[in-house]
């Protein structure tokens, strides 16, 4: 079974940093569609970090460019998000996802929750004036 597992979140200042690490099991990421999405409460699921099957392109969320890069080690079958600058609007839960394409549905684009048929539960994040 395809598990997704964040790890790395916690309560920052606002200005310090946080990496976000998602370990896949049961599930390559090499070649695959990954992205860090985010939920604050009340707030609709949105996406923040994309990288394509290439492993080098990335997309970024408007609010978070220049602040947050995301990247992937192959050879731990992780994926990253590095966040810096953290402002109290970063609050949040933090999800992994990637994208199955045997199962997946239609392509909606690289941010677009309706791209991503897997998912990992989440870690928290909280950053404080």
């Amino acid at each position: 079974q395809v598990q997704l597992v964040e790890s790395g979140g916690g309560s920052v200042q606002a200005g310090g940093s946080l990496r976000l690490s998602c370990a896949a099991s049961e599930y390559t990421i090499s070649g695959r569609y990954m992205a860090w999405f985010r939920q604050a409460p009340g707030k609709k699921r949105e996406g923040v970090a994309s990288i394509i099957p290439n492993g080098r392109t990335t997309y970024y969320a408007d609010a978070v460019k220049g602040r947050f890069t995301v990247s992937q080690d192959n050879a731990k079958n992780t994926l990253y998000l590095q966040m810096t600058s953290l402002r109290p609007e970063d609050t949040a839960n933090y999800y992994c996802a990637a994208r199955d394409e045997l199962r997946a549905g239609i392509w909606a684009g690289p941010l677009a929750p309706g791209s991503y048929n897997l998912w990992g539960q989440g870690t928290t994040v909280t950053v404080s004036s």
